[in-house]
């Protein structure tokens, strides 16, 4: 795998088509200059051809004459987002970019024609390797996740001792700051109330945070033990954490999206590259009326860029 340069370009994929993603993009890249400088995008060859930057057409756009109907998925649409995700993945290993945003893409319209992740964190980390965190970061909530695309009953069975160090040195990164302040959710209501909701907190999940703070270095002093998830949030938009560590997918995401759900980007953390994506979906209801926020997406290339220099 080599190494790409800071110099190389980013990389947007399309995601499906037929949502918001070739929109946003096209609408992001003629409104914001700074946008277009060293980015290259890859999708339907008619796409393509209208956007004022470099772009790679994926070949079932060219065998196929593909022609984008927003609001209307289809296969096709769905072979075009895989190949998107798998040119820019291998332009990546190659050198050629230096990092990757990501549309949105149809989970379940990928899942019918054999994609086997339960995302494109997981697609990603499989093409690169790494062992990836799912973080979000808003214009006031920084979350990483411990665990995501799994059912709830396996959650508990999965907050490992390696999964909670990855999720709380996600965090860090994520906080930014020399002395970072980490709250970390607890899994039972009111974090078990010292064992009567529950004993996860108690017996497994404050031991093993206690053994960050001890044995991990000065940035692991500031992690809490296990916090009520139900004030966490609030506590941390009042600048008592820099970041927050939720245990399971809703518990993180519910309150970020209820708050920031135009603002906060997806960041993959974790791999040898970049990879960040707009916080929301493919949005088939308004794909081509123009009325797609783009502030989602114009966080994610510049949290993206940002990245790229470091």
């Amino acid at each position: 795998m080599k190494i790409p340069p800071a110099t190389a370009p980013i990389v947007f994929t399309c995601g499906d088509p037929a949502g918001v993603g070739p929109e946003i993009i096209a609408r992001s890249l003629a409104a914001a200059p700074a946008n277009r400088e060293n980015v290259v995008a890859i999708g339907p060859k008619s796409w393509i051809e209208t956007l004022p930057v470099p772009g790679i057409a994926t070949s079932a756009s060219l065998k196929t004459g593909y022609k984008i109907s927003p609001g209307n998925p289809d296969e096709t649409g769905q072979r075009i987002a895989l190949e998107a995700m798998e040119i820019a993945a291998a332009g990546c290993r190659e050198g050629k970019f230096s990092g990757v945003v990501t549309g949105p893409v149809n989970k379940s319209g990928l899942a019918k024609i054999g994609f086997p992740f339960p995302g494109q964190t997981e697609f990603f980390a499989d093409r690169w390797g790494g062992a990836p965190v799912m973080a979000f970061a808003g214009g006031r909530l920084k979350v990483a996740l411990a665990t995501w695309h799994i059912p709830f009953a396996q959650v508990p069975a999965a907050l490992t001792r390696e999964t909670l160090e990855r999720a709380v040195s996600a965090a860090i990164t994520l906080a930014g700051s020399a002395a970072p302040r980490i709250g970390v959710c607890g899994l039972n209501p009111h974090a078990g109330e010292d064992g009567i909701l529950g004993t996860d907190e108690r017996e497994r999940l404050n031991p093993i945070l206690e053994n960050l703070r001890k044995t991990g270095g000065e940035k692991f002093v500031g992690v809490s033990d296990c916090l009520p998830a139900d004030t966490i949030f609030y506590r941390h938009l009042r600048g008592e954490f820099d970041a927050v560590v939720a245990l399971y997918h809703d518990q993180g995401l519910a309150p970020l999206k209820t708050l920031e759900f135009e603002q906060s980007v997806n960041i993959t953390l974790g791999l040898p590259h970049i990879r960040t994506s707009p916080d929301h979906g493919t949005a088939y209801d308004i794909a081509g009326k123009g009325i797609a926020s783009l502030a989602s997406w114009d966080n994610a290339v510049r949290l993206a860029k940002m990245l790229q220099v470091r």
